[in-house]
């Protein structure tokens, strides 16, 4: 009988500020300076205030020699179709911190999905990914209207995946067109899974040229996707890192259901209704990563309980 494996490694720190994020960066052993870089993150759609801030990120990202990448999304808003989301992009601030890749702008490519895979065979992402040799997955950790919640797996799936790919992972693999995928919704649980899948898709393909870095503040239970999101209910958190990017998601799940239960009761609401932790027990038995993990802190002294209350 082989012997269990050690509990995945996850950084702490309350610091969120670019010295937090850049020492949760630094933590990980991983340094990925010299190469191609991709610091993949969410733009935020025109009117959301919550997504990572360039002034938060920008020492981040320079100091890899990043360039920022996203994709177009499958519905219809400020970031569906090129040319507005340069213009939400340049709104928000991102231009001043690097050079922007839409990755999808010129194309998309498949990839193959983990064996174990139940939906989907290939995932599809933009055709830019392919030219990055590192990868900095960088998320902004907060509730969802679809998925529950969105973290490191969210950014790895949806993140990463052409508007096509989108509508291919949200409809459970039953179409590829933007404009019939909602039309073509399948079983919840089929979404999350499908999730996880792409997600293992993107994770298989970066190898160890990855980390995952999660900033656990603004939490609302909408995601930054929303041009109208609720306000958070939450306190701000900190700054989360691992090379295991389903332990970092399982992390920042225990850290809200250990935090004071009156104020996390709506975003824990909003991820258990969507059957959000579902993606985290797909991911594992994919062998994309493991949920069981240990809390260790940047700040000196003990990490924060992530004991369940309430």
């Amino acid at each position: 009988m082989s012997a269990p494996k050690e509990p995945a490694v996850v950084h702490f720190t309350r610091d969120i500020s670019p010295e937090g994020l850049l020492r949760a960066y630094r933590a990980l052993g991983r340094p990925l300076e010299g190469r191609r870089v991709a610091v993949k993150i969410s733009t935020g759609e025109a009117g959301n205030p919550h997504y990572l801030r360039p002034e938060l990120i920008g020492p981040l990202v320079r100091a890899v020699g990043g360039d920022i990448v996203e994709c177009n999304t499958a519905y219809e808003g400020s970031r569906m179709e090129t040319p507005a989301h340069r213009r939400t992009i340049a709104e928000h601030g991102f231009d001043a911190v690097a050079r922007v890749v839409i990755l999808d702008e010129e194309g998309e490519v498949e990839i193959p999905c983990p064996p174990g895979s139940r939906h989907l065979r290939k995932d599809l992402v933009g055709a830019a990914f392919a030219d990055y040799d590192g990868f900095v997955i960088l998320n902004h950790f907060k509730g969802h209207m679809m998925g529950g919640f969105g973290g490191a797996l969210k950014n790895l799936s949806i993140g990463v995946a052409s508007g096509a790919g989108k509508a291919r992972i949200h409809s459970g693999g039953r179409t590829d067109d933007t404009s019939r995928v909602w039309d073509s919704l399948p079983p919840q649980e089929v979404f999350i899974e499908s999730m996880a899948e792409a997600a293992g898709a993107v994770v298989r393909y970066m190898g160890d040229r990855a980390v995952y870095v999660s900033v656990m503040n603004n939490l609302s239970i909408d995601c930054d996707c929303d041009p109208n999101p609720h306000p958070p209910e939450l306190p701000d958190i900190g700054i989360l890192s691992s090379l295991d990017p389903v332990a970092l998601d399982a992390a920042c799940v225990a850290l809200v259901y250990a935090a004071d239960p009156a104020k996390g009761a709506a975003l824990r609401k909003r991820m258990e209704t969507l059957l959000g932790p579902r993606i985290l027990d797909h991911a594992e038995a994919l062998g994309i990563g493991q949920k069981a993990f240990r809390l260790v802190s940047l700040d000196g002294g003990e990490p924060p309980s992530t004991e369940r209350r309430g």
